[in-house]
């Protein structure tokens, strides 16, 4: 489904899609184009996996305008020429990147007397051939979209494809076009199989090989039956550039590993590192999840604004080679504790990589074994960190402390020279990251060696804010730590008095020596949280500050809905016609966290999906208590009304709100904790 401007109009679609009857060509007052420059569609058959076309054996890499453009005026010619021209200047085509695709609006909005196809005059002045031609030149390819129904996506209504398909595809066809995006908009519902392979057969028919994308959003599960109709095929909605999106479509995707493989992938939808709506950690455990799980790498944003951060995140070899292995493996959930996931992809030459990823809000120790991921038992490993670019042996254990919202990306192999490399340490933190201005407060930070070998003059650090405070109470260094060991240190940190509340980044540091005399340096970045205890009696959260908060579209609103993507755009909340004054609005995927100082008893709220959404919108509402669940709805709709929730948080230290998808994805997941209160 096409991202639209506002979350109103991107979703309208979804309506009327399936609301009529299957092979019906026609709606209320329009006819649908005429079908005789298509052959009858033919029936759905089982001809084998597209690989047997020799097309995307391993995940396509490029570009789409669609994440950074919309339909604005700046999607035209200029920019994909000079798209094309950054993939040759900044070495992304030298990395793998290759198509440079066209996405919706590029067409005029009828067809000409003959019915076909014509570029929109003023975007592409000289014809989608002549960019087709300039593309080429630079030794890329070209893609272009259109979609399995009457009309396109966007709200202006080009021509779609259904009922053209074999004209549509030879007019592809002639104009040099490698790949084609193929959306599910106004598709009269026409069965998806038969829509989908009707144009599978028509690019077929052209004799031109094109990698045909499948954009039916897997609203009819198409890793069961596409791998014989497209190369890949979209297993969820429209992702969009937030935290919360990013992270629903991922928990969508992960399960589907044994339908993706050379020839026919599994696709999240495309990249939004880049486009401003994420950090750069997340922006890295979008890019890594995205490569661990053998998806396409369609970059979608617009590379001419570009920050060296971001060509850094797009470029990172290390990490496109794991998206590139042609064993074709996705990667596999093997825990997901906590918000603590693991996650392992087997590689053709027979190692494995890791991806630790920390959901959560704070930062967390997560660990697996190289026997867990699947390497055979072995003196020791070496293991390459994709992001660091520095390899280290290990004796089996996979671990590392990974900052809030981040992944540790590592390559784990079963290799005879693994004492060649210096061992792993893995920097830990123990304690509780929340203080108070003007008091001390104790932290202990450990170095543990995770190698075969031992660390030697191993010495740690602790660092903070400008006017922190930071003392060690035990000893920073050791002159050996052992396989297993670690040195472990006491510290006392103190914020200056009157540091106002919010977060502050802390770095743990260690330095190093391996057995035969490499120098080794290693952080984790984590943050402390300056907090005030809660007031006494009951309290409107939405009058109190937040630990940390990530939302699935847009910011957390305090006391109206969520509205669309900016801060302060929301409305009165209103959950069944019943008006709130007060609470956060906020929309699925969604986490929000308190403290409560271990002072508080109890939290109440009405939830429900707000009514600015109509009839839309399935959520479920969770209170955690210092990583306990304690109360949860169960999955409710616009249709019901506000829902009463109360749990106990009885000696907490942090209350988290969790809202989820209730399962279905994000579309329209407005979620309202109206009349939200926390009694101490």
């Amino acid at each position: 489904m096409r991202h639209l401007p506002t979350r109103t109009t991107r979703t309208s679609h979804r309506r009327v899609i399936g609301a009529l009857t299957a092979g019906l060509l026609c709606t209320a007052g329009a006819t649908a184009p005429a079908v005789a420059d298509s052959p009858a569609p033919a029936p759905v058959t089982t001809a084998g996996p597209r690989s047997g076309n020799g097309l995307a054996l391993t995940p396509p890499m490029g570009f789409n305008n669609w994440n950074s453009t919309h339909c604005r005026s700046e999607f035209n010619e200029s920019m994909v020429k000079g798209i094309a021209d950054i993939f040759v200047e900044k070495g992304l085509k030298d990395a793998g990147y290759q198509y440079v695709n066209l996405d919706d609006c590029w067409a005029k909005p009828q067809r000409n007397a003959d019915g076909k196809l014509e570029a929109d005059p003023v975007r592409f002045p000289n014809g989608i051939k002549a960019v087709a031609d300039y593309v080429h030149s630079k030794g890329l390819k070209l893609g272009i979209y259109t979609s399995a129904g009457t009309k396109t996506c966007d709200s202006v209504g080009l021509p779609g494809a259904l009922g053209h398909e074999y004209s549509d595809a030879q007019q592809f066809a002639d104009w040099g076009v490698d790949y084609l995006k193929y959306d599910n908009c106004n598709n009269q519902g026409v069965d998806a199989k038969l829509r989908y392979t009707t144009m599978r057969d028509a690019l077929e028919a052209t004799g031109r090989p094109i990698v045909y994308s499948i954009c039916e959003w897997g609203q009819n599960k198409p890793w069961e039956w596409a791998a014989d109709v497209g190369n890949l095929w979209r297993t969820t909605g429209d992702i969009s550039d937030s935290w919360g999106s990013m992270l629903s479509i991922m928990k969508q995707n992960l399960p589907l590993a044994s339908a993706a493989g050379p020839g026919h992938w599994n696709d999240p939808d495309m990249l939004e590192v880049g486009n401003g709506g994420m950090t750069d950690t997340e922006y890295r455990t979008h890019f890594s999840m995205w490569s661990v799980m053998a998806a396409p790498l369609l970059i979608g944003s617009d590379l001419r604004k570009a920050t060296p951060e971001t060509f850094e995140i797009l470029s990172n070899r290390e990490v496109i080679t794991v998206d590139q292995d042609p064993l074709g493996k996705q990667g596999t959930v093997l825990s997901s504790t906590d918000g603590r996931w693991v996650v392992a992809k087997e590689m053709q030459d027979g190692s494995r990589v890791v991806a630790l990823f920390n959901e959560s809000g704070s930062a967390q120790r997560i660990s697996t074994t190289a026997e867990a991921a699947g390497l055979p038992q072995a003196a020791a490993y070496t293991m390459r960190d994709l992001w660091e670019h520095t390899t280290y042996n290990t004796a089996g254990t996979i671990s590392a402390t990974v900052p809030a919202h981040g992944t540790v990306l590592l390559r784990v192999a079963a290799d005879r020279k693994w004492a060649a490399h210096p061992p792993a340490v893995e920097l830990g933190l123990n304690g509780s990251p929340l203080v108070q201005a003007g008091r001390a407060a104790p932290l202990t930070t450990t170095v543990t060696d995770l190698g075969r070998t031992p660390a030697e003059r191993v010495s740690a650090a602790l660092t903070g804010p400008s006017g922190w405070k930071i003392k060690a109470l035990s000893p920073t260094g050791s002159a050996t730590v052992p396989t297993g060991t670690a040195l472990t240190t006491r510290w006392q940190v103190t914020p200056p008095a009157g540091t106002a509340t919010g977060t502050y980044d802390l770095t743990l540091s260690a330095q190093y020596r391996s057995p035969v005399g490499t120098r080794v340096r290693s952080s984790v970045p984590f943050q402390a949280h300056v907090v005030v205890a809660p007031p006494a009696g009951s309290s409107y959260l939405s009058d109190l500050p937040q630990l940390s908060a990530s939302n699935g579209w847009g910011p957390v609103e305090k006391d109206t809905s969520n509205g669309e993507s900016n801060a302060g755009d929301g409305n009165p909340l209103t959950v069944g016609g019943t008006v709130f004054a007060k609470g956060l609005g906020v929309h699925a995927q969604s986490a929000v966290e308190f403290y409560a100082a271990g002072a508080c008893s109890v939290v109440t709220a009405q939830v429900g999906v707000d009514d600015e959404k109509g009839a839309k919108g399935t959520v479920a509402f969770e209170i955690w208590a210092d990583g306990t669940k304690v109360a949860s709805t169960g999955v409710l709709t616009n249709a019901m009304a506000a829902q009463p929730i109360t749990a106990d948080v009885s000696g907490a230290q942090v209350v988290r709100l969790v809202v989820t998808d209730g399962g279905d994805g994000v579309d329209s997941d407005h979620a309202d904790w109206a009349d939200l209160r926390m009694g101490c």
